[in-house]
């Protein structure tokens, strides 16, 4: 289990790496453009190739992007579905140029419409999008915490679109806050063995790839999408050395998307807390 954090490429992507050794990450996420644009400036490749050589230096991964915020695979307009085509495409080629494992995104929602109408849109556009990559990466589904008509807070949503898309490439990237949002109580061992057999039976725990480690601001099932540092939210301590005991995490990154505790995102002590969480429930385990 490697532990690690969202961190920024202020100033070229290979500054990501200096920054995750400082608060002691094992493997990283980040993002390759503004995550709030389209726009999508291509990465120069002297600068690529520096953050290749840090990272193998560094001994850090994996890696992982995190697609922009923007993207609605169930949007209504053409062109904005296009334009989250095209962007995942451009992720999926700056994964495999910097020998990331995959890119994560967040579905979208359905604007009114119902998951029913937009479920073959979603899949038909990630279908065009692993058409038009590379080999290597995978594109990875977040669950969502239900806000609004977001679609895959459920897992059956998520099972559903991996169905229908039809690739081994597709898979899962599990939030923690997003999970207990949507109303699964992983904070007890029976919550959480009750959440990840309805993931085993819906998208499959072998679709699992990463976690995005983060305590909730909100009560479970609030449907809320609020992080809030480790062990200061409704999940709490005892809740995260549930999950990180679990069989089913051994081998799965987890990945800090916090406020920090001087709000400033993630932190060493944020990650210092969940090694601490590792050292007491997998005594024998390093990562």
């Amino acid at each position: 289990m490697k532990l690690g954090a969202h961190v920024s490429i202020a100033g070229g992507i290979q500054n990501s790496v200096e920054r995750a050794m400082e608060i002691g990450c094992e493997a990283i996420q980040i993002f390759g453009s503004s995550p709030q644009s389209w726009a999508f400036k291509p990465i120069p490749k002297e600068d690529i190739d520096a953050f290749k050589i840090k990272v193998n230096e560094a001994g850090i991964g994996p890696i992982f992007f995190h697609c922009i915020y923007l993207i609605n695979l169930g949007n209504p307009n053409p062109s904005n579905v296009e334009n989250a085509i095209q962007s995942l495409i451009k992720y999926m080629h700056l994964a495999f140029e910097t020998n990331a494992k995959g890119i994560i995104f967040h579905p979208g929602s359905h604007k009114g419409a119902g998951y029913e109408a937009i479920l073959r849109q979603t899949a038909s556009s990630i279908i065009d999008v692993l058409e038009q990559s590379p080999d290597g990466p995978f594109i990875v589904l977040e669950n969502t915490a239900g806000m609004g008509q977001q679609i895959g807070s459920k897992f059956e949503e998520l099972g559903r679109i991996i169905d229908m898309v039809g690739s081994s490439r597709l898979k899962v990237c599990l939030d923690t806050q997003h999970c207990f949002a949507a109303g699964y109580d992983i904070s007890t061992s029976e919550g959480l063995n009750q959440t990840l057999e309805d993931f085993d039976q819906e998208v499959g725990l072998d679709r699992l790839v990463a976690v995005h480690a983060n305590d909730s601001k909100y009560v479970l099932g609030a449907g809320v999408d609020r992080h809030e540092n480790i062990g200061c939210g409704y999940i709490g301590i005892k809740g995260f050395e549930v999950i990180m005991s679990h069989d089913a995490f051994k081998q799965v990154p987890f990945f800090l998307e916090v406020p920090g505790f001087e709000r400033k995102g993630p932190d060493r002590a944020n990650l210092d807390i969940l090694k601490g969480i590792r050292s007491k429930v997998t005594p024998n385990v390093d990562s």
